[in-house]
């Protein structure tokens, strides 16, 4: 592929493109190729106040622009979006090595995001509630927040980026979108989209800034009296961060976590459709997808024929360049990346575990790897690890293997195989994540379904309605239709 032109990435702050206001810039690489992809704005505590005084000016005019309007410019948003897709699937692929067919999906899936916006633009809806009292009607009342901030990841950038912005914006509130620094030109994408579809100014900011300088920037998105509420995608341990920085300053906040999804497969299972689901979850997108499925536990049964069976549908997946239309896996997100890879490798055969394929870097790629049998004095049983290796842990019995997909931290997607659904059902409820899916790949997601986890894995729901407990805020209301007698 011929090298790009070097793009110059500026933020989105009320309704404008400017740099920071120190002038200062950092540099994007493609983490395939080592080229330089941008020159980004470095923005700083100084940038983020700007961008939330932009949303908090904008909101009493969009908090009460009628739903109507807010519908149609979703709906106009997602036409925009849905004709910049190959434009926008590019970039993904050059900022973070991801196929560009995944940066496709990415996008088709982040249009469904936007129309099902535009549904939710009428859906600040409340209840008229019994009361005691004579002669009243008391309601409880949804009314938009205020200024949102949406801190969203680069592993999944347009889905994760508009989801973050999506709900907040279709039930009146303004918002401040602060862009990953692996991949500010695709968060400054979608600012562009909304930017186009008519959005006021104000509505939507976009923020960027360097690595350094991301721990005071989230300081302020977090600590500033404007801002009423937080969703943030992304680890477990910055989650943990940003939910003490919150609860330090009474801020309600959305997190959505790691995981190591289980992938539960019975005895009566059909193994190869358990196999094509394991290998689209364990594998899309390099592994690095919070559903993704980071533990296989099988019944004895089934456990060396599954094995063989995933370690020859993996060896099969091509590895290689992100823009090369037959490529299936493309690289890692960084080299740090991979180094952690590696090492749950090397800790997992050191300690007796079988490379049934894969395990060596091959540049900045890896490939699929099984790791098999894995138990659970391996750092790969217990570690998210976000890249494309998996663990077959085996289970002596149907109870062993709920015990084996309940133990984790983690608690975000899981899923059962069984010839049985009336018993995978039952297994499926005793697992603790938000997500399961039965006879289905662990990675799964849908626009209108409520999305989140348990445990290390997060709290709050992304999707459909979920989003109106997370962003608007319940108010009881009385209405008095003749005077009140009081005991004093």
């Amino acid at each position: 592929m011929p090298a790009a032109a070097i793009r110059e990435e500026k933020m989105f702050i009320n309704g404008e493109w400017t740099g920071a206001l120190d002038g200062k810039t950092y540099p994007k690489k493609n983490p395939f190729n080592g080229q330089l992809v941008s020159q980004v704005a470095a923005g700083k505590r100084e940038d983020a106040r700007r961008a939330i005084d932009a949303a908090a000016a904008a909101f009493p005019s969009w908090s009460t622009t009628a739903p109507a309007v807010r519908r149609g410019l979703f709906l106009k948003a997602a036409d925009i979006l849905e004709s910049r897709m190959v434009d926008i699937a590019k970039i993904i692929a050059e900022e973070t090595g991801s196929t560009f067919g995944w940066g496709m999906f990415n996008c088709i899936f982040a249009v469904g995001i936007l129309r099902e916006a535009a549904a939710q633009a009428y859906g600040l809806i409340g209840e008229v509630i019994p009361t005691d009292l004579p002669d009243t009607t008391a309601m409880a009342v949804r009314q938009p927040a205020g200024v949102v901030v949406g801190i969203a990841p680069w592993n999944a950038p347009i889905i994760l980026g508009v989801r973050a912005v999506a709900s907040p914006l279709a039930y009146g509130n303004t918002v401040v979108l602060k862009a990953s620094e692996e991949c500010p030109g695709t968060h400054l994408a979608i600012a562009s989209v909304f930017e186009a579809a008519g959005f006021p100014k104000g509505v939507i900011n976009a923020i960027t800034n360097a690595p350094a300088d991301a721990a005071d920037v989230v300081d302020e998105l977090i600590a500033n009296p404007k801002t009423r509420r937080i969703n943030f995608t992304g680890s477990s341990k910055v989650g943990r961060i940003i939910a003490e920085k919150c609860g330090h300053h009474l801020k309600r906040v959305l997190l959505e976590l790691g995981g190591k999804a289980p992938l539960v497969v019975l005895a009566d299972a059909d193994i190869d459709a358990a196999v094509a689901a394991a290998n689209f979850g364990a594998f899309m997108n390099q592994g690095q997808i919070c559903m993704a499925t980071d533990r296989i536990v099988l019944e004895r049964p089934i456990a060396d024929a599954f094995a063989q069976k995933l370690a020859a549908k993996a060896k099969s997946l091509k590895v290689g360049d992100p823009f090369q239309p037959d490529t299936q896996i493309g690289c890692m997100i960084n080299a740090g990346a991979g180094e952690r890879v590696q090492g749950l490798i090397d800790d997992a055969v050191a300690k007796g575990a079988k490379v049934l394929t894969g395990g060596k870097p091959e540049g900045a790629c890896f490939p699929p790897t099984v790791l098999y049998p894995v138990t659970p004095d391996m750092r790969v049983y217990h570690e998210e690890s976000f890249g494309p290796v998996v663990p077959l842990v085996v289970a002596k019995d149907t109870e062993d293997a709920i015990r084996i997909a309940n133990d984790t931290p983690y608690g975000l997607s899981s899923a059962v195989f069984s010839g049985d659904v009336n018993k995978a059902l039952r297994v499926a409820e005793r697992l603790e994540t938000g997500i399961c899916h039965i006879n289905g790949a662990t990675v799964h997601d849908e626009p209108q379904m409520p999305f989140g986890g348990v445990k290390d894995s997060g709290y709050g729901r992304f999707g459909g309605k979920a989003g109106l407990e997370e962003f608007t805020e319940l108010r009881w209301m009385t209405i008095r239709r003749s005077p009140s007698h009081y005991p004093i």
